[in-house]
C-alpha cells in the first residue's frame, strides 16, 4: 500500500505544479519519478506486460525531453 500512496501523492504534486505553471524541468523530474514509482508498484502487484509496456512508453517519452509530449502525457 505504501507504493500506491506514493504514486497518488506524486500525482497530486504534479497536478499542483501544473496549476502553478512550474518550470518544465521540475515537472519532468516529477513525471520521471512517477514512472519509477508506478513501475515499483506494478512489480509488487505482479501486473501484466501491458502495464510495463505503458510504463516503457512513458519513460521513452520523458527521455526525449520534449516539453510538448510531456505536457500531453501529463494530461
Amino acid at each position: 500500500m505504501d507504493e500506491a500512496r506514493r504514486v497518488l501523492e506524486r500525482l497530486a504534486r504534479i497536478e499542483e505544479l501544473e496549476r502553478a505553471d512550474a518550470p518544465t524541468g521540475e515537472l519532468l523530474w516529477e513525471l520521471r519519478e512517477l514512472v519509477r514509482e508506478a513501475e515499483t508498484w506494478a512489480r509488487l502487484e505482479g501486473e501484466s506486460n501491458r502495464v510495463f509496456g505503458a510504463l516503457d512508453r512513458c519513460r521513452e517519452t520523458l527521455a526525449t525531453n520534449d516539453a510538448e509530449q510531456v505536457l500531453l502525457l501529463g494530461r
